[in-house]
């Protein structure tokens, strides 16, 4: 099964352009919820777990020959990995988690891009925000407590919680748009 671009483009953009509906008419609501991700464990265990499924997935379909001996070792460890780490790496589980789960997605949008380069130059957008997702998940990986820095400077006052969701819907709406329109 192939995920087309525009499928993605549009499930990505709306993704990100709903929940900033709620940070524009809410900005104290959503600011309060923002500043909870990091710590927030029931989100972190999710996210991980989600990541880790997602990483043992890709590598059971990965048919490299070189280490197809060790493969099933490899997909238990990382297994037994991920799921320890919701057992014993509960501080900024959540924004571990998320690490994992934007260089995952990143992957899968660059995957999902890569055959229609040269058909419109508008997937360079797309992939653009993979590889800033990738940087990002490397970012966060070595670095999670950053995570809540930036988010408690992003929502220190209505004013920059306001622009900041205005700014991601209006990037979210235009991934959507070029789901439907170019894709």
């Amino acid at each position: 099964m192939t995920l087309k671009l525009s499928t993605l483009a549009i499930a990505l953009g709306l993704g990100l352009a709903v929940p900033q509906i709620f940070g524009i008419l809410k900005p104290q609501a959503f600011a309060a919820a923002v500043r909870k991700f990091p710590r927030h464990l029931p989100i972190g265990i999710a996210l991980m777990l989600l990541g880790t499924a997602w990483f043992v997935w890709n590598l059971s379909l990965e048919s490299i020959s070189d280490f197809n001996a060790f493969k099933t070792p490899m997909m238990i460890g990382f297994a037994v990995i991920g799921i320890g780490a919701c057992f014993f790496v509960q501080d900024f589980l959540a924004v571990r988690g998320l690490a994992v789960v934007f260089l995952l997605l990143g992957k899968l949008m660059v995957d999902t891009g890569r055959p229609f380069l040269s058909h419109t130059n508008w997937v360079l957008v797309v992939q653009a925000w993979a590889y800033v997702l990738v940087v990002a998940g490397i970012w966060l990986t070595v670095a999670p407590w950053r995570l809540r820095d930036l988010l408690n400077w992003a929502t220190a006052n209505e004013t920059r919680v306001r622009v900041g969701s205005v700014l991601r819907m209006a990037f979210g709406l235009f991934v959507a748009g070029l789901g439907v329109l170019k894709f």
